[in-house]
């Protein structure tokens, strides 16, 4: 099965040079690396250019970018990465053995969220935990049937068929959007988190205090529940 990984991205020139190279690591190596920018003003788009990735440019908004990114992909198997996430060096092994499975729809790896001075364990506990009890309390009838509900950090991966099949993600979201995702391939398979490391940035910790980031991560969640998803961009500021 081919690979291709995505990377949606807005001003991101900060976190790439971490991207670019920890791909440039990976054994073995993807079909392709993506990039659809979201309309950068910073060097994120040349540095990709200059790294040798394919890019795509499209209206702001981080469903749209994936929607299109998973419209023009060539691999069989697409895989979400955000800028600020650093994979395994097989990720494409992990991704490839997991989906050999046709039972999963979806899978993602296990986010471990960290800085350049620590390990933040707190809200890495809490983001395991929500997997779990976010559907308990938003969509019990899933729960009970095991899914589990991923977010953007943990590296999503599926097939291109199957996203395809299913719509992609509710256009126009600027977050929650692969939660949705989770919702809507879960009607063809398991969702899956797979026990494999990838470290993501606390740059939001950073920015707003443990507290105050898990409190954000838990009132979006909430708003995107109970229907009110037009307040959810407006609860969670951009951090770059």
């Amino acid at each position: 099965m081919s690979v291709t990984l995505l990377v949606p991205t807005l001003d991101e020139e900060k976190a790439l040079p971490e991207l670019i190279e920890a791909f440039d690591k990976l054994d073995p190596r993807p079909q392709e690396i993506l990039l659809v920018d979201g309309g950068s003003c910073d060097r994120t788009i040349d540095m990709a250019r200059e790294a040798g990735w394919r890019i795509l440019e499209c209206d702001t908004g981080r469903a749209r970018q994936i929607n299109l990114g998973v419209d023009r992909a060539m691999g069989e198997i697409v895989c979400v990465v955000h800028a600020d996430t650093i994979p395994p060096s097989d990720m494409v092994r992990v991704i490839e053995d997991t989906l050999a499975d046709r039972r999963i729809a979806l899978a993602s790896f296990t986010p471990i969220i960290r800085g350049t001075e620590k390990t933040r364990w707190v809200t890495t506990v809490h983001n395991w935990a929500k997997t779990w009890y976010a559907p308990l309390i938003t969509r019990p009838h899933l729960f009970f049937r095991g899914v589990r509900l991923l977010f953007g950090d943990h590296v999503m991966f599926f097939r291109r068929s199957d996203f395809l099949r299913v719509g992609g993600c509710t256009p126009g979201d600027a977050v929650m959007e692969e939660v949705d995702l989770c919702v809507k391939l879960a009607a063809l398979g398991r969702v899956k988190m797979v026990l494999r490391c990838v470290y993501t940035s606390d740059r939001r910790i950073v920015a707003w205090g443990p507290v105050k980031a898990n409190w954000i991560y838990f009132k979006v969640g909430m708003l995107w529940a109970i229907g009110l998803r037009h307040r959810m961009a407006e609860n969670y500021p951009d951090v770059r």
